[in-house]
Formats: structure tokens, sequence, C-alpha cells
């Protein structure tokens, strides 16, 4: 089957917005009433869970998983792909020669699915294709180009690849296909697509980039007339700010939910809203999850969506607690996906530098670069501490930079206008701890400089990955400052060596002196 109502349909353009429909029972019921906001003395964690009489362990304990074959669930379309004619008559030999050109392997179920080179071939509404041309977009990234049509043929996908790849679009575009063609949501019902996301950063990266395609759009369907004018709604949830805002959202009804799995649990055990109509749903950055324990929340989530549904899960590595996940999630037709090696890399079009110095040598090649260097472009500097990034910004500042801090110790509030503002680009340079160095999608930031480099080299791999986002080039400037010697700079030195090596880039020589084997010393007689 093709897409409903393709080309336009779904996808039609109104700029009013028709009825709400979809109102999660929340707030009103008795269940909140005489109990108005029993979260709102407690202490919230990062994600938003709760402590004190809410801790973390306690997080769901109300939540029993459905009987599903007793439950009246409303029909789900999974597949909407038609191959276009250009893509079915690729032989087995270009389409070998793609995989190997951009390190990618695909295993799984068969058949395996082809690439598609274009927009054009993806078969996306005209709305769709329209909107990625507008973002300059020429071609889809090496993972979209089997991503989507994986996706959109309804088949479980495990996609392993580095940040900076295009997987956010990845699954977002077929979720929203997905969405468009699933039965309205009535009142009292949860989302559609549910998109699970470690961190806030990250799922208000995902909402934004959502939005950009959401807005103007309509659900219309010549099948559904009463749907006309009704537009796409979009829900985001997230710990560190007040619940209510985001309680009103779910209440109201929306299509896509992004959630991080703490805030998301709170409302369910509230009974804020329910996933029993999620019949699309990702876990993003899966080994991230694992990494920061939500591993049981994230069980507790699935548990509550039908067995039915299509599962993508996406992940930078493939550890053995990803492993688990994936064998036991996805099950419909399952496509594996991996881009490069499975454990980190580094993006290859980040040109890495490294520059060895002493302590006090440190602010003055800082200010030496971006005075010489990086004037006018969108320069991200990661520092060690809150302490240090607010230093520096006020030093960088008074010598007329534009420089903005952000690190945990900042409100949410204020931490979301820093960000708009690094966006909009008022300010060129944004100091950041490593809060920022996963999650933070901007597209055009086009050096990033380790003022300190980071005690491992996940966190450098990470940091240096804000830069060559979405095949675009990135300049990442690293002092690794050496005053004496220590076993854990010998070892970081030469990781990093590695790290270039594994990307085709020569490590200068100071930094291979430092990470070379020592001979042991001789003890005296």
């Amino acid at each position: 089957p093709g897409y409903p109502g393709s080309p336009a349909g779904p996808w039609a353009s109104g700029p009013g917005a028709g009825p709400r429909r979809g109102h999660a029972p929340g707030y009103g019921d008795q269940r909140s009433r005489g109990t108005e906001a029993p979260w709102r003395h407690s202490q919230l964690s990062q994600d938003g869970s709760r402590r004190g009489r809410y801790d973390a362990g306690a997080m769901g304990s109300h939540l029993v998983e459905p009987k599903w074959s007793e439950e009246q669930l409303a029909p789900i379309e999974k597949d909407f792909y038609v191959e276009h004619p250009s893509v079915a008559s690729r032989t087995d030999e270009e389409v070998a020669a793609f995989l190997e050109a951009n390190a990618m392997r695909i295993d799984g179920q068969e058949p395996k699915p082809r690439p598609v080179f274009s927009f054009e071939e993806t078969g996306f509404p005209t709305a769709i294709q329209n909107q990625l041309r507008k973002m300059n977009f020429a071609e889809p990234t090496a993972i979209q180009k089997i991503g989507w049509p994986t996706a959109l043929s309804g088949r479980d996908m495990i996609g392993i690849a580095q940040t900076g790849s295009g997987k956010t679009l990845g699954f977002l575009l077929p979720g929203l296909v997905h969405a468009a063609a699933q039965p309205p949501l009535a009142q009292g019902q949860g989302p559609i697509v549910l998109v699970l996301a470690p961190t806030r950063e990250l799922a208000m990266q995902i909402r934004h980039e959502c939005m950009r395609f959401t807005e103007g759009l309509s659900l219309a369907s010549s099948e559904d007339p009463q749907r006309a004018d009704t537009k796409f709604r979009t829900a985001c949830v997230y710990g560190g700010v007040p619940r209510q805002g985001q309680a009103t959202e779910l209440r109201n009804g929306a299509e896509i939910l992004i959630a991080t799995p703490g805030r998301l649990i709170d409302f369910l055990d509230l009974g804020v809203t329910n996933l029993k109509r999620v019949s699309y749903i990702v876990l993003d950055e899966a080994d991230r999850m694992m990494d920061m324990g939500f591993e049981p929340q994230v069980r507790k989530i699935f548990s509550q969506v039908r067995p039915d549904r299509q599962t993508l899960l996406w992940s930078a590595t493939w550890p053995k607690e990803v492993r688990g996940l994936a064998s036991e999630f996805c099950r419909t037709r399952v496509v594996k996906l991996q881009v490069g090696k499975a454990d980190l890399q580094a993006n290859a079009n980040v040109t890495q530098r490294i520059e060895v110095v002493s302590s006090n040598q440190l602010q003055h090649r800082l200010l030496s670069v971006l005075q010489e260097e990086v004037t006018g472009q969108k320069t991200l500097i990661f520092c060690e501490t809150k302490r240090q990034c607010d230093q520096l910004c006020r030093e960088l500042r008074y010598r007329q930079l534009r420089a903005l801090a952000i690190h945990g110790d900042k409100e949410q509030r204020e931490r979301d206008r820093i960000l708009h503002d690094f966006r909009k680009g008022d300010c060129e340079i944004l100091l950041a701890t490593d809060v920022a160095s996963r999650g933070l999608d901007i597209q055009d930031v086009k050096f990033v400089i380790n003022y300190d480099v980071p005690k491992n080299i996940e966190s450098y791999i990470h940091r240096i990955g804000r830069t060559g986002r979405a095949g675009n080039k990135g300049t990442a400037i690293s002092f690794f400052q050496y005053d004496f010697y220590s076993p854990e700079k010998v070892t970081m030195a030469r990781k990093i060596c590695e790290v270039m090596r594994s990307v085709g880039q020569e490590p200068p020589a100071d930094l291979e002196k430092i990470g070379a084997p020592r001979a042991p010393s001789k003890s005296r007689m």
C-alpha cells in the first residue's frame, strides 16, 4: 500500500488548526483532587524522576502490564513503502559498492532494504520533500538511505551509528508518515509515536527537529474529511521544569510524544496519559540510556506499549546491555544497520588538531585561536568544571567576544535561552561542560575547542562530534595541558593518537612522544 492520500492527503498545509482531540485523563479527575500536586515537594533528578517518597526505585510501581488479549486496540497500518523503479532496478553489485564505500553492514531477515539515493526515491509526501530542500539538504545521509526504506516498510530496526549521522530525521520522518496513517486519537488516548531520549537536552532537540516538519502540516485525508485542517500535535516531557505545562500538552492530545524515561513514568503513574495507542516507538541513544541506569524504566515503559508496535532502537555502540534490549523488543522482520565499527569512533568529517601546552600558555593560546582563526564563526568550547566555564566566559566577554556559558547549575529556562541565542547567532561562542556534549544538535557549529582535554576518550569523541554533523566539515582544536608526567596523561595521549589514526589523520609528534611507551627504570644497586 502507498502513503495515505499521497501526495496531498494527510500532509495538506493549512493556516488554521482544527478542533483538538485526544484528551488524556489528568489533573481534573478524582485521582488528582486532594493530592493536587504530590510532586511539588519532591526533589527532581536531571531526568525528572521523583525523590523522597517517590524515589527512583518506586517509579512505575503502580503500573501493571495490560492484558493485551483483552484490550480493544485500534487497528494499525505499518507498511507504507513503495519501492521506486530506479531503486528496484539497482543491481546487487551497486548496492554492495554503496555499502562498502560507506562502511555499512546490513544484517537481519530477507529481503534486505536497497538504498535510496534521492528524496524523490523515498516516496515521502511532497510537503516533507519540500521541507528537506528548504533545509538545504542535497540528498539523504548514508544512514537515511537505508534507514528510511526500512522504517517506512514497518520493519523493526536496530541502527548502530555515531552522532551527526542524520539518525534523528532517520526515525522522525517515517514516524510522521506512520502517525498520519493511523485512526484519529479519541478523548483520553495517548500518543501514536513515542520517542524516548536519555536527557532533556536531547529530547528538546528532537522536538525542535520534529516541529520544523509538523508546523503548517495537517492530518487531513480524502478518506477522512473530518480531519481537515487538523494539525499535528507534538508534546515533549522531561525533568527539571514544572509538570503542569507538560501535563496540559498531554491532556490536549498529541500524535507525537518525545520523553525522558523518568518524567514519562511520572505521568503514567499519575494517570495523566497512557501508551495504548503507541504503535511506533523509538529508543534513541540506547547505550547512554543503559549507562545512566534507565534500563528498569525503559522496560516498564515498553510493558505499557502494545506488542504489535513497530520498534526502532538507535545506539552509538553495541554493548551487551543494548544487545539484550534489542533481542527482546525488536521482533518484526528485524533489520540491523551498522555504520562503521560497533565501538565508539570519531567522525571522519572532523579535522582534529592537538596543541600540547603548559598551564601558563593555555589562556593565551585560546585567545589567539579565537581572535585569529574562528572570528565570526559558531564555536563550542568545552571546560572541565562549571567554575572554569563561568570564569572563562567572563574573561571572553571582557574582551568583547560574544560568549555565553551553559552547565548543570543553570536553571532550565536560562539554558533554553542561551541555546536559542547560540542557534540564532546572537552569541558566537558557547562554553559548556559535558552536560552539552551529547544531545546537543546544532548544525552549523564550525569549531569545537577542548580547553581541557577530558579524562576519558569517550568524552573526547562525543565532544568533537558536536561539529562536522550531517555530512558537513568541522574542526576540533584540543589543548593538551602537559606540565609534568602522569600515567593518566600518557594513556590519554596514546588514545587520542589512536583515534586520529583511525580516521586517517596524523597525530602531532609531541603528542606521540607523550604517549610513547617508556622503558622501565632500572633499580639502583
